[in-house]
């Protein structure tokens, strides 16, 4: 198969800003493989485990994610690694945890907040979910490889994190902060400046704890004002004033604030939006109405 959807949507130019799916919560598993299409029934893990994880899965703002070692350091050990995190804006929070049988993560759904222990060091993810879009194996894997080359301790593959069309993605947390089309040299400079607590706008797809017309409205302001700070532009207030426009109130110095109102439409592809799928897709676009 010569066509790959990352090449597709990277040719029609796709813009990346404001595609973070929803995630305030996660919750991360160490799964050395092999991972499924559908994690949580394909990849060997036990039927209770499973369901339990789909169910707090299903609740709002919450993501359940396999993740594992870049080669050669993968190894299935005695005890795996399991981590809670918070996205939530100033409620930003890792908590690690080990784990020698799966069902043990039970008692971590049950009261996360309080399960593992804090850590003040960030993950880096990247998707290298292959059986879910061989786009994210080819351009994942290689920028896992050079992360972890720099940072072992903070570098891990993960299963499917959406938008495969934006390969390799890249997800900071805890604060939840997706980047698309990221190259292993552009990994290095995001993650720096990620210490730095400075974003990397041009690789920049939106904080997944944010609703997208907030994520679409950080971008045009910053893009307006060369802003790049982590926590620049926090909501205020989002309200739809019209179909698929929505009128956004962002926090701002020295002015107070700033009201930035942007409009969605949806945009017809000829290609499909992934490399399983089989019929031409729309994705959606945002446009600045005002700001």
């Amino acid at each position: 198969m010569s066509w790959r959807c990352s090449e597709a949507a990277q040719q029609r130019g796709d813009p990346g800003y404001a595609s973070a799916p929803p995630a305030q919560q996660w919750l991360l598993l160490e799964h050395p493989g092999p991972w499924g299409r559908h994690i949580l029934t394909g990849s060997g893990l036990e039927a209770e485990v499973a369901r339990a994880l789909a169910r707090w899965a299903g609740r709002a703002g919450s993501r359940v994610l396999l993740i594992r070692r870049p080669e050669p350091a993968r190894r299935a050990g005695p005890r795996r690694r399991w981590c809670w995190a918070d996205s939530r804006p100033g409620r930003e929070q890792l908590r690690w945890g080990s784990l020698t049988d799966n069902a043990e993560v039970l008692d971590v759904l049950r009261d996360p907040p309080v399960a593992g222990e804090c850590s003040d060091q960030p993950v880096y993810l990247v998707c290298t979910h292959g059986k879910h879009d061989v786009c994210c194996a080819l351009r994942g894997r290689p920028v896992a490889a050079a992360l972890a080359a720099e940072h072992p301790q903070r570098t891990w593959e993960c299963s499917h994190v959406g938008g495969d069309r934006f390969a390799a993605n890249l997800v900071l947390l805890p604060h939840g902060l997706y980047h698309g089309h990221v190259s292993a040299a552009a990994a290095s400079e995001i993650v720096r400046g990620y210490d730095q607590r400075r974003l990397s706008v041009e690789w920049l797809r939106g904080r997944s704890a944010l609703p997208a017309p907030v994520q679409a409205a950080q971008h045009f302001l910053r893009t307006a004002t060369g802003e790049t700070g982590v926590d620049s532009y926090p909501p205020v207030c989002c309200e739809p004033t019209g179909p698929d426009q929505w009128t956004v109130r962002l926090a701002a110095e020295p002015a107070g604030f700033v009201t930035v109102v942007v409009r969605a439409r949806m945009q017809p592809t000829a290609d499909p939006l992934t490399c399983t799928a089989t019929h031409p897709g729309a994705v959606r676009l945002f446009e600045l109405v005002s700001g």
